[in-house]
């Protein structure tokens, strides 16, 4: 079997770091240790990566992202979007339903899961979508294979809206996994939609998308799935946080012990309702990105416990889409690319230390959704390893951006940490700017 020696890089693995070594064999990681290597290693037989003043951690898992494929793959599709994950140091996603046609049906799941084996540079898992009428194929998820189970509680996206009162008490008491939800009143943000076009016609603007898509309507839909969730003792994970008002919801113990979670994404903790002058649909999201006061408290969250998990909600559409008007051009865009050298960027600045960033993007969600023997710089577990420069500073222009859509909102931003390798199942996928897109990553697999 292969083997692989990573020596010399500052290990950041369970809130510690140490400079050491790590030691693969195939796909395995077979041995941890501080200093440098004992004299059995001398005349190692195999791949050796000096890591030298880089940083050694686990691969990125990312519990939300939208690939597009089936049916949208004119925007972006899991080949494209893995190569451009692996890349960031994502080694493992967790895709969402709403496809065309959308993941309602393990027939229409399993056919994504077989498109990824043939497909994906990355590591992978699929939600099944929720339906007001597809309870009975809600029952059969298989919990050891399958990540979860996505609930719109808002119609952010085509018709996969789940109103139904029946329905959504058939779900909270009887998912057999994780229910990820996307919170966000419709009434409310009917009610404001009509103020504003009332007022300015088909003037609306992207600054005015917040106030749209309101703090209050956020709260009013995470609320209500709490109270679900609290009511039939249910396993829920609300995705993308973006209030300082949907905290208060969540409480500040270990993730172990949680059975009700939440997630924040990258660009609330990075941009704020100030951006839209400059960056207009292009930080056009579902939520909205809010108020300075709402991202300093979800960076806070970050710091204080409230918040359990960060990942990306990547979500590409084209150039062409989203130039149209505000009113016309559709919420999302890229992340995966970027979203780790983000988070380091914001820990550079002193809003979080580097173990933070660990543990939101790596560890808590291999613990949150049991992923089996990955998220950790343990003995015995995957391979999944990414090591980051530290003193590469970078600039995002066009012709380094990976995803098929070609572009991303972070263009021109100067990032001070660079991904120098990404390890795969103990393949080296990507290094120095090129990633092997004939690799194929492993289907996830988790422990319940």
């Amino acid at each position: 079997m292969k083997r692989l020696l990573i020596e010399n890089g500052t290990i950041i693995n369970r809130g510690r770091r140490f400079v050491g070594y790590i030691e693969v064999v195939g796909e395995r990681i077979v041995a941890v240790g501080e200093g440098k290597c004992s004299s059995r290693y001398d005349d190692f037989k195999g791949e050796r990566i000096d890591a030298s003043g880089c940083f050694v951690i686990p691969g990125v898992i990312d519990d939300q992202v939208h690939f597009r494929e089936p049916g949208m793959t004119y925007k972006a599709d899991i080949h494209s979007e893995s190569i451009a994950a692996v890349a960031g140091g994502v080694t493992s996603f967790m895709d969402m339903p709403n496809t065309k046609p959308p993941a309602t049906t393990h027939e229409l799941l399993e056919w994504k899961y077989d498109r990824a084996a043939e497909t994906s540079v990355a590591n992978y898992s699929f939600y099944l979508g929720a339906a007001n009428d597809n309870i009975d194929a809600i029952r059969k998820i298989d919990p050891k294979r399958v990540c979860g189970l996505k609930l719109f509680m808002g119609s952010s996206t085509g018709n996969m809206l789940v109103d139904d009162p029946d329905s959504l008490a058939a779900i909270f008491a009887e998912s057999p996994v994780i229910i990820a939800t996307h919170c966000e009143d419709e009434a409310t943000i009917k009610a404001n939609m009509e103020y504003f076009r009332a007022r300015y016609g088909d003037d609306v603007t992207p600054s005015m998308h917040p106030l749209i898509r309101s703090a209050e309507a956020c709260y009013r839909s995470s609320a209500k799935a709490v109270e679900l969730a609290d009511r039939y003792g249910a396993n829920l994970h609300i995705l993308h946080l973006s209030t300082e008002k949907e905290l208060s919801l969540f409480e500040n113990k270990p993730l172990e012990e949680k059975k009700i979670t939440n997630e924040v994404c990258v660009h609330h903790l990075w941009f704020s309702d100030e951006d839209y002058a400059a960056k207009g649909n292009f930080i056009k999201w579902n939520p909205a990105v809010k108020s300075a006061a709402d991202r300093s408290a979800l960076r806070a969250g970050v710091l204080n416990g409230k918040v359990d998990m960060i990942a990306t909600d990547h979500a590409p559409h084209t150039l062409e889409e989203k130039r149209k008007p505000y009113l016309n051009a559709p919420s999302g865009g890229p992340l995966v690319q970027h979203s780790l050298v983000a988070m380091l960027e914001l820990s550079k600045q002193g809003l979080f230390p580097i173990e933070k960033v660990v543990e939101k993007m790596c560890h808590a969600p291999a613990i949150r959704f049991n992923v089996k023997e990955r998220g950790f710089l343990d003995k015995g577990n995957y391979a999944d390893i990414v090591i980051v420069d530290p003193l590469h500073s970078w600039r995002v222009k066009t012709d380094n951006i990976l995803y098929k859509c070609g572009w991303s909102p972070f263009e021109g931003v100067e990032f001070r940490h660079k991904v120098a390798y990404t390890i795969i199942n103990g393949s080296v996928v990507y290094a120095n700017g090129v990633v092997n897109s004939d690799f194929r990553g492993k289907r996830l697999e988790f422990d319940r």
